[in-house]
């Protein structure tokens, strides 16, 4: 760190591969050095911009310098302590549920032989049990983090105030949100969580349909799919938007993930914004009339 202080770079640009560059650039911030941190896939595109087909940790290194010269990467400020024990929780907690998943499916298809030992159902439902008791133990950890920050306790009961926002999908949904950069724009969260519309309008393909993007950040994807599902039962505001979309042509997929947009768009607004989540302002009043 003494050698880099030295040579005082104007900028050291690495990509946020996993979950492997956030200790060094943790570390380079404490030491006061410009670092800044780019996504992979930007990262991958301007490698394939400069004609670079060869990937070597030289060659990479090259690219870095090139991009930090050329793109001018924004400085990069590490979330809290907190901040990034609640993601870290949050994204366990997401595995344990799709390992319960798995779990409960393997249960039924042992139930759906009458050949199947008993002690192996036994085995499989102790399994899902003790995935349970995990699951809730760690979303209690994740609710007692929140309440050791006051921003984050606040921001957690403005989420709950959201129809179809339960204290699940709220913890899930902050966990992912709380590290984000606090300058994105909404349509740059949305692009961050992969629920992105692209347009594909160009030659003789000018009647393909917009598909969202699904590159982005799954947690925080699967943290908007239940209180979108809910919200377009029991929210008049969303039921009206939703259906509105239907009777455009849309599929039920396409319209649910538009909900699901307009939620995380809300949600980051209401979390930028400091104040609760309301379904009211968020979808047009138009919609409403029409439904």
């Amino acid at each position: 760190m003494k050698k880099l202080q030295a040579l005082k770079p104007t900028s050291i640009v690495m990509e946020a591969t996993g979950i492997y560059y956030l200790d060094l650039a943790i570390e380079l911030h404490a030491a006061d050095l410009p670092v800044s941190v780019i996504n992979p896939k930007s990262f991958h595109n301007f490698a394939k911009l400069m004609l670079v087909n060869s990937k070597t940790d030289a060659i990479d290194a090259q690219l870095l310098s090139e991009y930090g010269e050329r793109m001018t990467p924004r400085l990069w400020t590490p979330p809290s302590t907190v901040q990034l024990e609640l993601r870290g929780l949050g994204r366990h907690i997401n595995r344990l549920v799709g390992h319960r998943i798995r779990a409960k499916n393997e249960l039924h298809a042992l139930q759906a032989t009458a050949t199947t030992a008993s002690m192996l159902i036994e085995d499989q439902e102790e399994e899902i049990a003790s995935l349970s008791n995990r699951i809730e133990r760690f979303r209690k950890a994740g609710r007692e983090l929140i309440a050791q920050c006051p921003r984050l306790t606040r921001q957690y009961e403005q989420l709950l105030a959201g129809p179809g926002i339960g204290e699940v999908s709220a913890l899930a949904a902050l966990a992912e949100l709380t590290t984000l950069p606090e300058t994105l724009k909404s349509s740059q969260v949305a692009r961050h969580a992969g629920l992105d519309v692209r347009q594909t309008q160009s030659g003789t393909s000018i009647d393909k349909p917009g598909r969202l993007g699904k590159s982005g950040n799954a947690y925080l994807r699967a943290a908007m799919y239940m209180p979108a599902l809910t919200a377009v039962r029991c929210d008049p505001y969303a039921k009206a938007f939703y259906e509105s979309l239907i009777s455009r042509g849309k599929k039920k997929m396409q319209a649910i993930a538009a909900v699901m947009r307009k939620y995380l768009t809300g949600i980051w607004a209401c979390m930028s914004g400091d104040e609760p989540f309301d379904t009211a302002k968020l979808f047009s009043s138009e919609h409403l009339r029409k439904a």
